[in-house]
């Protein structure tokens, strides 16, 4: 199978549309659509449906998805092992970090990165952790930053991690802060300023209310951390946030419940590292781990 035709077929289907796809490809829609038609013939099958003005993967072209992607990733890993300048740390390096690591995270780590890789181009994307592992499977980028995932995919692996220390906060005039000893009976009583139910953080939060038998009182869900902090030091409800969002906007409430949830990098298991993702790698450990 033609490498071209393959990596038409799954544009399309990540773009969902036969123009965005040939934009992202630099291609005409015509020159698309004709290497996906040479596909289907090569196949003697259908991959994509294309009634109603609406594409829709047909039931062979989502038995070809998985196959297509690994094909691709095998002609990308050989491309790497033959390439000439397979010492030199170059080129652009596409990269994914959550809005928190962005902020937290990110600077340290570029700052020295660009000050030894000054060759190496960066190609930065910003988006919430799960829109990042949907964006890592398109192979959008080639390392993404998010919050570890208990449930995350066996095609992801992770390449570095570190913990992430959490704590409950609230306003410096909310009623919780006269308590010198609150219970998460106490917090219960009061609405929770958390990020949605899907993310990790959610999870532990609700896992020791539950454990305890409390109810929990979410309220206005936004994973936007630093937006959950500036609710929190008005005294809109109270909180969890990484230790190192703290200043003295806050309280923190010493529950009896120490809290934390893990970061780090994931990349595709396989689809092997440019120099330039490697070289970062190294840097990340550094700073978080202290390697």
């Amino acid at each position: 199978m033609d490498a071209n035709s393959l990596r038409a077929f799954l544009t399309i289907v990540d773009q969902g549309s036969f123009s965005e796809a040939a934009e992202t490809l630099h291609l005409t829609q015509p020159a698309i659509s004709k290497r996906l038609a040479a596909l289907e013939t090569q196949l003697g099958t259908k991959l994509i449906d294309r009634s109603n003005r609406e594409i829709r993967v047909t039931e062979a072209g989502a038995r070809l998805l998985p196959h297509a992607r690994k094909i691709l990733d095998e002609i990308h890993n050989a491309r790497l092992a033959l390439s000439p300048n397979a010492d030199t740390i170059e080129g652009e390096l596409q990269l994914i970090a959550s809005h928190h690591i962005g902020l937290h995270h990110l600077p340290n780590w570029l700052r020295r990165y660009r000050r030894e890789y000054p060759q190496v181009t960066l190609d930065l994307q910003f988006m919430e952790s799960d829109a990042a592992y949907h964006q890592m499977n398109k192979r959008n980028a080639e390392i993404a930053f998010v919050t570890l995932s208990d449930s995350m995919n066996p095609e992801f692996r992770i390449l570095v991690q570190w913990p992430d220390p959490m704590a409950f906060v609230i306003g410096a005039e909310h009623p919780l802060a006269q308590l010198k000893h609150p219970r998460l009976a106490d917090l219960a009583q009061h609405p929770a300023l958390l990020p949605d139910t899907s993310t990790a953080t959610y999870r532990v939060v609700s896992r020791l209310f539950l454990e305890a038998n409390q109810p929990l009182k979410p309220l206005m869900p936004t994973n936007y951390l630093e937006t959950i902090k500036m609710m929190t030091s008005v005294g809109l409800g109270w909180s969890v946030l990484p230790v190192s969002m703290l200043d003295n906007s806050l309280r923190v409430l010493d529950v009896g419940h120490p809290v934390s949830r893990v970061l780090g990098a994931v990349a595709l298991s396989g689809r092997q590292l440019s120099n330039g993702a490697r070289a970062l790698l190294e840097i990340v450990e550094a700073e978080e781990i202290g390697c």
